[in-house]
């Protein structure tokens, strides 16, 4: 007889309905290793990322495998806002799903469709295939399927502020991700995430989707930010980078034992 296994708790269990705040971290390197060493931690949530990162399918499914052994919600950002992606990311295991780039209801309700099966949606069965149905040893996955996804889409232009009351209302949006990198760029502020207009921005979001019952969560590196995001209501937070503890990290090593140059163009010996 093959084992019946029951799926993992779905990262909108813990969300909302007055419950802390979960902190987590990104998960860029593709590297299983480092992504397991992240899932232990002690952050509620990682974020393997599959949008600016080096990720890919075969990598993001190693990840899952390796983070199951911990008490961690893995949480998986795909390229786009596309069905056959979203498909593809879901039978390979991914319960916690980010979908970028979503600037109206419309787009919300796309991406809602993406992960529901016909006749509430558009998702392809392959569930005999998939390890996201443990190869159908998850018990009527077919019909509980809807139930086991986190759906979370992520909000970060103008426009999308601008409509942040459809996109978090629309049904099957169980939260929205706020990016304040792709928001300060639409807004005309590049590079500059703290800039008050941005933080402005970011805060109306967050009310918004506090007023609709909505779970909302951001990213934000710099902690005093970070802190006034969940002051204001946020109810899960990014608050790292594998790539980013490294390279600061690094440098800040480095510099403690390589001499400095002054120009900032940096130094290194003539000969080893």
């Amino acid at each position: 007889m093959p084992f019946r296994v029951e799926p993992a708790p779905s990262f909108k269990s813990v969300l909302g309905n007055g419950g802390r705040p979960r902190a987590g971290m990104w998960a860029c390197t593709g590297n299983p290793l480092l992504a397991e060493i992240c899932a232990g931690s002690g952050f509620d949530w990682v974020l393997i990322d599959g949008e600016h990162s080096i990720n890919s399918l075969e990598s993001i499914s190693v990840q899952l495998q390796v983070m199951a052994g911990y008490p961690v919600f893995p949480v998986v950002r795909v390229p786009s806002n596309d069905t056959v992606l979203i498909k593809q990311y879901l039978d390979l295991g991914v319960q916690n799903l980010i979908v970028p780039m979503v600037d109206n209801a419309g787009q919300a309700e796309q991406a809602v469709a993406a992960v529901r099966y016909p006749p509430r949606g558009v998702r392809g069965v392959g569930s005999a295939l998939a390890r996201g149905s443990r190869w159908n040893r998850i018990e009527g996955y077919l019909d509980r399927a809807e139930e086991t996804i986190t759906l979370l889409v992520q909000v970060e232009t103008a426009e999308a502020v601008a409509n942040v009351a459809q996109i978090a209302g629309t049904d099957g949006v169980d939260g929205i991700f706020i990016g304040p990198s792709d928001l300060a760029a639409s807004m005309g502020h590049l590079g500059q995430q703290d800039h008050p207009d941005v933080v402005a921005a970011v805060e109306q979001c967050i009310r918004t989707a506090v007023e609709l019952g909505v779970a909302v969560g951001v990213n934000a590196f710099v902690e005093s930010t970070a802190r006034r995001y969940l002051e204001a209501g946020a109810d899960f937070i990014a608050v790292g980078a594998d790539v980013a503890l490294l390279a600061r990290a690094s440098e800040a090593l480095a510099a403690k034992y390589v001499p400095q140059d002054p120009s900032g163009s940096g130094s290194a010996p003539a000969s080893y």
